[in-house]
């Protein structure tokens, strides 16, 4: 049994400054920090003793941030992956999020909405965006490892689990498995029929302080 868990980072200074994320390198804030605990509590809480864990990350310090804690917790290196970045938002970046809410194009309601211009400079389409991620995530699978955990941003997330469930990449312009700050997604690939279950999805209830 191979078990990925999907790691979104918590709360970021972007998301307390309302301006937009994607490349744009924010760092953990203090609520993400004590996030980041609870987040590695809750991986050590399912993932045996002895048994051997991976750690790949997005390469942006809110997502580095957050795998140097759960690494610290496991006594792994976290791997550098840039192609587990959020989506490039091009001149939108470090901008306020009204900025990109003025110009932004939405996507046609059919057509071809992967390659889709959304009318910022420099943005990614979510065809580049979704390749890039499906990539990432064949170098991962491709590693023989019991418990992998990779740690990236929430609308990647989308393209980490359509990456996983094998949908082929043409498809996915409709697709959103949107995930919150700080949630952890379970991916399992069974021994005997190879199937890959999704499940739980974007779970956040270790994240509950009370």
């Amino acid at each position: 049994m191979r078990t990925v868990f999907v790691v979104t980072h918590p709360e970021a200074t972007h998301h307390v400054d309302g301006v937009v994320g994607g490349w744009h390198d924010s760092v953990l804030t203090a609520n993400g920090e004590r996030d980041a605990g609870l987040i590695a509590s809750a991986l050590r809480d399912v993932i045996p003793p002895g048994g051997e864990v991976e750690l790949y990350t997005s390469d942006l310090q809110r997502a580095t941030g957050t795998a140097a804690v759960i690494g610290e917790r496991f006594h792994v290196t976290p791997v550098l992956e840039p192609r587990l970045r959020e989506k490039s938002y091009g001149d939108a970046e470090g901008r306020p999020q009204g900025w990109l809410d003025d110009r932004f194009i939405a996507p046609p309601e059919s057509g071809d909405r992967m390659h889709h211009d959304e009318g910022i400079e420099g943005a990614e389409t979510k065809a580049a965006f979704a390749r890039r991620v499906y990539e990432a995530m064949d170098a991962i699978v491709a590693a023989d490892c019991e418990y992998q955990i990779v740690v990236t941003h929430g609308f990647a997330l989308t393209f980490v689990v359509a990456a996983w469930i094998k949908m082929p990449i043409e498809a996915v312009g409709y697709v959103n498995f949107s995930g919150g700050s700080g949630s952890i997604t379970t991916l399992r690939e069974d021994d005997f029929f190879h199937n890959r279950h999704v499940g739980p999805l974007a779970c956040t209830r270790h994240l509950n302080r009370s």
